[in-house]
């Protein structure tokens, strides 16, 4: 079946939300539940591109970016991940989608874990991958030095930043998609950050435990896989599945491993 990918905007409370979307040349509404997808900050939804391509045969699938991300429209203030959710859930209700299933990615995790708990019975299933669930050493770090890098007149933020990019991504992610992960943090100036910090001061020992939908957990071998593996005390409904083989910039080398997994679980 053909996949057609296509890019719009959506009003949220923030301005605009840029989507990257898929869905079967049938429609996708009458094949599987939709699935949004959420993208670690400061990143886009562009990173689910292939993901897209592999789970828009039978079902539409909506990557936006979040607020102050990608293409989308920023908020005046950092938000929380609870704000991030809220916006996302203003693209549920703009686009009418009654129920839906999640997948989130690293801070996207933690976005769509929100949304979950903020609606439980328009949410089916959430999947995440890579949960930044820090403990109180890791959020002091973090905050003491948060990234991306803030801009320095002699650029060598650049080159810090291009090397945490390289270092979070793996050794096998394409150079041409780390130089779009560096396009993307430096786009947002020092709001860049922003994503990062919600996700570094969230409340996840507190707040994951709370979700009451089936929830598969991917960890890849990447700089959040010993943090990932607190979920299995955290979460009651969950199931953990340790990808190996796969590093940094999962969803650049994974994503048709991602999809097969996703499809295992969310297709039940």
């Amino acid at each position: 079946m053909t996949v057609h990918l296509r890019k719009m905007y959506v009003d949220c409370r923030y301005g605009q939300l840029h989507l990257h979307t898929a869905f079967p040349s049938s429609g996708g509404f009458d094949e599987r539940t939709p699935i949004v997808c959420v993208h670690p900050a400061p990143l886009s939804g562009r990173v689910f591109r292939d993901f897209l391509s592999d789970m828009g045969h039978d079902r539409s699938v909506y990557a936006p970016d979040l607020p102050g991300c990608g293409e989308s429209g920023a908020p005046d203030s950092p938000p929380s991940v609870a704000d991030y959710a809220a916006a996302v859930g203003d693209l549920l209700d703009t686009l009418r989608l009654r129920q839906v299933d999640l997948l989130g990615y690293q801070t996207g995790s933690l976005v769509a874990a929100e949304l979950a708990l903020a609606r439980p019975d328009q949410v089916r299933r959430v999947a995440l991958a890579g949960v930044p669930v820090f403990d109180a050493r890791e959020r002091e770090a973090f905050n003491s030095r948060p990234w991306p890098a803030r801009a320095r007149e002699d650029g060598s933020h650049l080159v810090e930043e291009w090397q945490r990019v390289r270092r979070s991504r793996g050794e096998h992610a394409p150079l041409a998609r780390l130089g779009e992960d560096l396009a993307s943090a430096l786009a947002g100036g020092d709001a860049a950050a922003w994503g990062p910090a919600a996700a570094a001061n969230y409340p996840a020992g507190e707040r994951l435990p709370l979700l009451r939908q089936p929830v598969l957990v991917l960890r890849a071998r990447d700089e959040f896989w010993d943090m990932t593996a607190r979920t299995d005390a955290l979460l009651r409904e969950g199931h953990r599945v340790d990808l190996d083989t796969h590093n940094g910039g999962l969803f650049d080398t994974g994503a048709a491993d991602v999809a097969r997994h996703a499809r295992d679980f969310l297709d039940r």
